[in-house]
């Protein structure tokens, strides 16, 4: 069987494969003992599907990317739905009591066992999304989370169509929510259809699939299933260094994954609790909590794309670490504007935080994978990171009722 010159796999010889025709920087994997057949068929698989010769490098990169960015947002749109219409649920539980307003106790606990089981999906989608891309190129990463931002900044600027749509209108708080719903209902779906039929037929996604099965991966069996591919067990190479455990991962990352845990428990524990109730003096009504989720969601999506800039991307895990720890000046700040400052104030506080936490969470989340093969870091160096993310999310919520200290409670 000849092999396209793209790939030459041999015992003497390494896969190369050029992660973008501008770049001189390359990918170069050296070869398990044992994958030549798998990845011969996952090249020709390639070859096949494109029909027009052997092509100059594994296609579909850019697909990918656009994708992955979609499948970011279908991570969140769930989620960022449920929150953006917060101005909803303050119509229906009214904040004095809110088993007394008008949606009624059957309703509220309703609302409150769906929101758990949007938190439990997100988990679940999340960490495989993540351990899957971890061991592709950062790209789709730096995609995936910007996708993660845009759900956000999506979502905001839907709800403020909609509120606006049917403020003056009969029933207009309850219409407009039952549209977003819609809509966001709607790409949830798409999004499903996308991950299960698109994204493992692309030729870039079936080869890191392939290359990681070959390197040791017992995960990705069903992915290249998935991809129209079929893998035998793979020959163990005794001279293939041992799989790190769990514990000796962790170890050696455990500095990425505090920082995620402080990241999004400081980003919780002020947004969008804090936002929503101590917001300071404003001119705004019942748009201006709205205005405040949509500049975060906003800001927060441009912070996830300025590491594309190499020049004022932070790779130091210490200067990582340290400007992290700085963003816990905003506690106060945002105290005293809440008591002292205006709406001008609080946007911009607001801003900010959005800004820090989208550029720190993609700086962690696309250097913590590196330096590791994929039979090393597949799925699971993904994965803790994403476990400590999840904790911080937890711990902010939870520290968000300390705002409340001092207020009749």
């Amino acid at each position: 069987m000849e092999i396209p010159s793209v790939l030459q796999v041999g015992t003497q010889s390494e896969i190369l494969i050029k992660a973008e025709e501008s770049e001189s920087e390359s990918l170069l994997v050296p070869p398990s003992f044992g994958d030549k057949q798998l990845l011969e068929g996952i090249i020709m698989s390639v070859h096949n599907e494109n029909g027009n010769g052997a092509p100059t490098k594994v296609e579909g990169k850019y697909a990918a990317i656009i994708v992955c960015w979609l499948l970011g947002n279908g991570c969140l749109f769930s989620w960022n739905s449920m929150l953006t219409i917060g101005d909803y649920y303050a119509y229906l539980f009214p904040l004095d009591l809110a088993t007394s307003g008008k949606g009624g106790l059957g309703t509220f606990i309703g609302i409150c066992v769906l929101s758990a089981a949007f938190g439990l999906a997100d988990a679940h989608v999340q960490g495989g999304m993540v351990g899957d891309l971890s061991f592709m190129l950062p790209e789709f990463m730096q995609s995936f989370l910007a996708g993660l931002a845009a759900s956000g900044a999506i979502t905001s600027g839907l709800r403020l169509i909609t509120k606006a749509a049917f403020e003056n209108s009969r029933d207009g708080f309850r219409k407009g929510a039952i549209l977003f719903l819609s809509i966001s209902t709607f790409f949830e779906l798409f999004c499903v259809i996308l991950y299960a039929f698109v994204f493992p037929k692309l030729p870039i996604v079936k080869y890191f699939r392939a290359k990681a099965a070959s390197e040791g991966s017992k995960t990705v069996s069903a992915d290249l299933a998935a991809g129209g591919i079929q893998t035998t067990g793979a020959e163990k190479d005794p001279e293939q260094p041992e799989r790190l455990s769990n514990k000796q991962l962790l170890l050696q990352n455990i500095d990425y994954a505090i920082d995620l845990f402080l990241i999004y428990i400081l980003t919780l524990s002020i947004f969008p609790g804090f936002l929503s109730e101590d917001t300071g003096s404003h001119s705004l009504g019942s748009w201006y909590s709205l205005v405040l989720i949509a500049m975060y969601n906003g800001w927060d999506l441009i912070g996830r794309y300025i590491p594309l800039i190499k020049c004022i991307k932070l790779k130091s895990r210490k200067g990582l670490m340290i400007g992290i720890l700085t963003r816990f000046l905003l506690i106060p700040a945002f105290y005293f504007t809440a008591k002292y400052g205006d709406q001008g104030w609080m946007i911009m506080l607001t801003s900010f935080l959005g800004l820090t936490n989208g550029y720190f969470t993609v700086c962690v989340l696309t250097e913590a994978p590196k330096g590791y093969k994929v039979r090393t870091r597949t799925k699971r160096i993904g994965k803790y990171p994403r476990v400590f993310l999840l904790g911080g999310l937890f711990a902010g919520v939870t520290a968000d009722w300390l705002w409340l200290i001092g207020k009749g409670w």
